[in-house]
């Protein structure tokens, strides 16, 4: 089984048990403050993840961060099962699953824009508003600049791309010159 289908099912676990007490959007909250430590303390990772070291000692300092980490009781309880099965490494891809999840069930999609330069307020307003047009979906953009772009932008909301790039039109432009030659 891929990471991918591991760490749907694992989000799926979480979100279910949210939707039950109706606290899926604290959960979510939750995982990625816990994924976002977790990947940015090297040491952490390490202890925890390195079988030179006993796991049950692993496990009780594993879970005495979480007590002190002001975490919920479920989530505590959910990284506790991904650290006994294994699936702690697996933590960012978990929580991204999650969110999409949570997006979905909100009817909201992630729209990823790629440019150069910043985007005035109008044009990220029109270009919100076409994305939810063809979406059906409530839009959250996120912003990433890339100086190595000679211009244009891209578009990304999940796995579908718009590339509106001008290396893209050169190289589109390129392609129907030698077509034509």
């Amino acid at each position: 089984m891929n990471v991918t289908s591991i760490s749907k099912r694992y989000a799926k676990a979480l979100l279910s048990l949210g939707q039950e007490d109706s606290n899926y959007e604290r959960y979510g909250n939750e995982l990625r403050e816990f994924s976002d430590f977790y990947l940015k303390n090297e040491e952490f990772r390490k202890v925890v993840l390195d079988p030179v070291y006993d796991f049950e000692d692993r496990k009780r300092l594993f879970s005495a961060i979480l007590e002190k980490s002001g975490l919920s009781r479920t989530t505590r309880n959910f990284l506790n099962l991904l650290l006994v099965k294994k699936r702690i490494g697996i933590i960012r891809k978990i929580a991204e699953q999650y969110r999409y999840l949570t997006d979905e069930l909100s009817n909201v999609a992630q729209a990823t824009i790629i440019t150069t330069d910043t985007l005035d307020e109008g044009t990220l307003t029109r270009i919100k508003m076409v994305l939810e047009g063809l979406t059906a979906k409530t839009i959250k953009i996120d912003i990433k600049e890339d100086k190595s772009f000679i211009g244009g932008i891209i578009v990304q909301v999940r796995d579908r791309v718009w590339d509106g790039s001008v290396k893209t039109q050169l190289m589109n432009l390129k392609d129907t010159l030698k077509r034509s030659a």
